[in-house]
């Protein structure tokens, strides 16, 4: 009988560990209140610029997923059937050629500006390993010695950018790799690499992978100390992560079995905010108590999520520079921002320079049309909160921190403004103003017998050339 209880406990204990590793882990809420405010802040910013960017940009391919031993879609390597050591050698040697001599990043932060956006995440390192800061833990930088950059006053890429977006009043925040493909201690020569994950074995090699926690903790540090005041720490690869936290979703990624990858992110997360108090730690797709917010990918929830989140999307198709990309219209850029935002979220919107540190004219071009939309308009974004029913039809609605609420309509290309707007679930208070921002004067309003609101567009207002969207602030609401 002893025996069989001893087999039911082990048995029992596989299954708890099993469901653990395969049930998605509910979001843990910050407690430490610097953190917390500086949550709150962010919230009230809605709209952010990311910006991948390194010697991938040479040749216009994705970054550094190219030297990714996965076939997939994005990790194709051309010309087609190139050895991979070959291509490898060749990609690697990008370091040495980058040379990005128009690289003007206050012209990049006043364009931001320009948009309404209200932070930046830079790329300092993607999974490639190269580091666009003057990290001392390896030569593969952009400062580095064989780098055609290396001399140039402006070298230390992702300082000088960080003090140009503050310059302009723009909060910086650093997205930084996890992974490491370059290093020796993820991707060790010794063997080659299967897929995404390291390429030896933690368990058998275990100083290895503490050489590697030490590389990571040491390169993140110099970041908290020398690059003036961040606000967020963005972390990608969601793969690096201890074993107990993986999830249904997470083992799939790569092709090798899930091992222990844990960097130790609490000892990461309290060095970091000893530097930098009040630091947003997001620790992207590992849900957990380093994970301030979530972050889904080039998609818009369906509904409004429970804890505070950011959707990052391409402004164009692609997140690093390619040729002649397709870039979203701004119609659909300013949909999606109205969308998210009713929903409660942060839209992060990504651009990839070029080789030379330009941007295409249309990003520019872009932004500045935003930028134009938000000057009339950025009541109704910055500073709210969701509000049921967040959306009814092609309505969406923002609540003011002073309860005010915004109604977004959502105007299709070449749309006309219409003569009534009409919408059910939120209803003024009795004697309340409605005004069109941008416009002067007061909108007349009346309930319909369906308890719905009916709001009345004077035909002035109609005769103005309105473009993407139209916001009406009501005051008050019963």
């Amino acid at each position: 009988m002893r025996k069989l209880w001893m087999i039911l406990g082990a048995v029992f204990a596989l299954h708890t560990a099993f469901a653990q590793e395969h049930e998605e882990q509910p979001y843990v809420p910050e407690t430490d209140p610097a953190v917390l405010q500086k949550l709150d802040e962010w919230q009230d910013w809605k709209f952010g610029l990311l910006m991948h960017w390194g010697p991938y940009s040479q040749w216009g391919v994705v970054e550094s997923w190219s030297i990714c031993p996965e076939d997939e879609d994005w990790t194709q390597r051309k010309p087609k059937g190139i050895p991979y050591y070959d291509y490898l050698k060749k990609y690697e040697a990008l370091g040495n050629t980058f040379n990005p001599t128009k690289f003007d990043p206050s012209k990049w932060a006043k364009a931001a500006k320009d948009a309404g956006m209200k932070y930046l995440v830079f790329t300092t390192k993607h999974h490639d390993g190269f580091c666009m800061f003057d990290t001392k833990q390896t030569d593969y930088r952009v400062t580095g010695p064989q780098c055609a950059f290396n001399k140039d006053p402006r070298a230390n890429i992702a300082k000088e950018v960080f003090e140009a977006f503050r310059n302009e009043g723009i909060h910086a925040g650093a997205y930084f790799s996890k992974p490491d493909w370059h290093s020796e201690y993820y991707w060790w020569s010794y063997f080659p690499p299967k897929d995404r994950n390291p390429s030896y074995d933690l368990q058998k090699y275990p100083e290895r992978w503490e050489q590697f926690k030490k590389y990571t903790y040491n390169q993140i540090e110099e970041l908290m100390t020398g690059y003036g005041k961040l606000d967020i720490l963005w972390l990608d690869g969601g793969w690096v992560r201890p074993r107990k936290t993986q999830t249904k979703e997470s083992a799939t990624w790569g092709k090798t079995p899930p091992q222990d990858q844990d960097i130790d992110m609490a000892g990461i997360a309290s060095m970091a905010r000893k530097h930098q108090p009040g630091l947003i730690v997001v620790d992207r797709a590992v849900h957990g108590p380093f994970e301030n917010y979530r972050t889904p990918e080039q998609q818009i929830p369906e509904k409004p999520l429970s804890y505070p989140w950011e959707t990052c999307m391409t402004m164009a198709n692609s997140w690093s520079y390619v040729p002649n990309d397709k870039y979203k219209s701004v119609t659909k850029i300013i949909h999606n921002l109205v969308d998210i935002v009713a929903k409660g979220g942060n839209y992060l919107l990504n651009v990839g320079p070029g080789p030379d540190g330009q941007l295409h004219d249309e990003a520019y071009t872009t932004m500045h049309k935003i930028g134009q939309w938000m000057q009339v308009n950025g009541d109704a974004i910055y500073g709210t909160r969701a509000v049921a029913p967040y959306k009814d039809g092609k309505i969406c609605f923002t609540r003011k921190k002073d309860g005010s609420i915004c109604a977004i309509y959502l105007l299709d290309e070449n749309e006309k403004l219409p003569a009534t707007v009409s919408f059910s679930g939120i209803t003024p208070a009795k004697g309340a103003t409605l005004t069109l921002l941008g416009a002067k004067g007061k909108l007349n309003w009346k309930t319909n017998s369906n308890g719905g609101v009916q709001i009345t567009i004077p035909a002035s207002l109609q005769q103005q050339s309105w473009q993407h969207a139209i916001a009406i602030k009501i005051d008050r609401v019963s």
